[in-house]
This record gives structure tokens, C-alpha cells and sequence, in this order.
């Protein structure tokens, strides 16, 4: 009987052990998310699964290019994954089938997105938009079938839970997440 207990107490010990690993880097480190949808094709699929990294962003702010996931501005309890591409204070303008970006100046940005977007892209809409000191102008890579910042607004920065670090599944395409150069 003693030889059971001692057992079932080294077991208890491993998990608790395991637990007290996991759980902070799980809760405040690193985070699953699974890709639900087409929004961000050709470079992520429906059914990819992803690792996010959530320290980064304590650190320093995002860039444009980065991919981050976020609570939907319209219902917190959703997740959505899109693409930074205006950043605070800038101006962002939808037209004639292309983004156009000033900075707070009235510079304007180029926004070369041929190194993750095929060249037949058209980001549709005709809107402008100006972004305040924390909000971010997002869009899905798969511009005709995204939910994104042309429909619902601005994403404010207390919203992103953290950006894309790592795709685990499929294992075939299993990668590190990198930020296009602009």
C-alpha cells in the first residue's frame, strides 16, 4: 500500500512540477492559435496551427508587415489574425485598388507588399482613414475575402494579444514568421 502511495505522490509531483513550467509561459509567453477562415491566403491556410509570441509587444511596438493576432474590436471574445499595415499617427488611404500611407507629415509611405502578396492583388474600398496614437490599420493578405479594417475600423493597441512567431501545422511548412522589409 505504501509502494502505491509513493507512486501516485511522485506522479503528483511531476504534473505540479510540469504545471508550474507551463502555465505562465502558456498564460503570458507564448500562445496557440489555429487559423480559422481564407482571410490571410496564400501564406496562411485554414487549419494552420500558430504560435504567438505575446513578450514581444511589452517590449516594443509593432511594426508594419508583422502579423498579429487580436481580440475583434466588435466582439472581444473572437480572435482574428490579420497583417499590420498602417501604424499609429499615419494615414492610411483605400483607393483605385491600392493602399496609399502618409506619415504625420503627409510623406508618403511606399507600401511594397509584392514580397508577400501575388501581384494580381487589389485591396478594394475607398475610404481614409487616420490613425490616432494607438491604433493600427490592419488587413488580411487575402484582400477579397477578409474581414479587416476597411470594414469594422481601427484596431486599437490594447486589442493585439501578440504577433505570429511560429507555424507548427502543417508540419511540412513548420516556420519561423517573418516580418517583410519595407
Amino acid at each position: 500500500m505504501k509502494n502505491i502511495f509513493l507512486f501516485f505522490w511522485e506522479i503528483s509531483k511531476i504534473i505540479i512540477i510540469a504545471l508550474l513550467i507551463v502555465m505562465p509561459i502558456r498564460y503570458f509567453i507564448f500562445q496557440p492559435f489555429f487559423v480559422r477562415g481564407q482571410s490571410m491566403e496564400p501564406n496562411f491556410q485554414n487549419g494552420n496551427y500558430l504560435i504567438i509570441d505575446e513578450i514581444s509587444y511589452r517590449l516594443r511596438n509593432p511594426q508594419r508587415g508583422e502579423v498579429v493576432v487580436f481580440k475583434y474590436p466588435l466582439n472581444p471574445t473572437q480572435r482574428y489574425i490579420k497583417r499590420i499595415i498602417g501604424l499609429p499617427g499615419e494615414t492610411v488611404e483605400v483607393h483605385d485598388g491600392k493602399v496609399d500611407i502618409y506619415n504625420s507629415n503627409g510623406v508618403p509611405q511606399i507600401l511594397d507588399e509584392l514580397n508577400y502578396l501575388p501581384n494580381s492583388t487589389i485591396t478594394a474600398g475607398n475610404a481614409r482613414f487616420q490613425l490616432s496614437s494607438s491604433e493600427y490599420f490592419v488587413l488580411g493578405d487575402n484582400r477579397s475575402f477578409s474581414s479587416d479594417s476597411r470594414s469594422w475600423g481601427l484596431l486599437p493597441k490594447e486589442d493585439i494579444i501578440g504577433k505570429v512567431f511560429l507555424r507548427v501545422w502543417p508540419f511540412a511548412a513548420l516556420a519561423m514568421v517573418g516580418t517583410p522589409a519595407y
